[in-house]
């Protein structure tokens, strides 16, 4: 009697990649801001060294979809000053100020200056005190100017200037928006809050 013929199966050992990138979708989908970045911090600081400039890259294509918005309304980001109370910062401020961020910190600098100058550009006109939330979100933008100029820099150093001339020409907007805030500031005698982006503009040539 012939014995039983054995059917073999091929087992695939290898990982079903739809399925695995299917669970992680819903992952990032239902996953807390917190999370997502608690995981990226640590993935990039321990990945192999192409991880990170994968990421940028992504985020700069990601970031060039929405790079086009409308630059915000000058009188959506600061109070202006009324006969008893200083000029304040508006909640929409924070909303633009993360959006600079954003594109410096993904190495868009000379994007993220033309947001920066429009922020510097709606303080001209307003007053405030020396202390208090206003000197202290200026104290803030100005950082963040330094921390725009120096990405810039980067983007130049490492050839990713495509349009020279839209690059000079944020660069010229962020000037001519911080002299313009120098003579505001001087002509009510207020302390000028721009004083390390002056200084980083100022000598800056390319």
């Amino acid at each position: 009697m012939p014995a039983p013929e054995t059917a073999f199966r091929h087992v695939d050992t290898r990982p079903a990649l739809g399925h695995v990138n299917l669970m992680v979708d819903t992952f990032i989908a239902n996953a807390t801001p917190d999370d997502l970045r608690s995981i990226m911090r640590n993935l990039l600081a321990t990945g192999p060294p192409g991880v990170a400039p994968a990421f940028t890259t992504a985020a700069r294509s990601r970031l060039r979809q929405t790079i086009t918005k409308p630059l915000p309304n000058p009188y959506s980001l600061f109070r202006k000053q009324a006969r008893d109370t200083p000029a304040a910062p508006l909640p929409h401020l924070h909303e633009v100020l993360t959006r600079a961020r954003s594109l410096y910190g993904a190495g868009l600098g000379f994007s993220s200056l033309t947001v920066l100058a429009s922020i510097v550009r709606a303080t001209v006109g307003l007053r405030w005190e020396d202390d208090g939330d206003m000197a202290d979100i200026l104290a803030v933008i100005d950082a963040d100017i330094g921390q725009a100029i120096q990405s810039s820099k980067e983007e130049l150093e490492e050839s990713r200037v495509v349009d020279f001339a839209s690059a000079r020409e944020a660069k010229d907007g962020l000037r001519g928006a911080v002299n313009d805030s120098v003579v505001d500031v001087r002509s009510w005698g207020g302390e000028f809050p721009f004083q390390r982006a002056s200084a980083s503009i100022e000598y800056w040539k390319f």
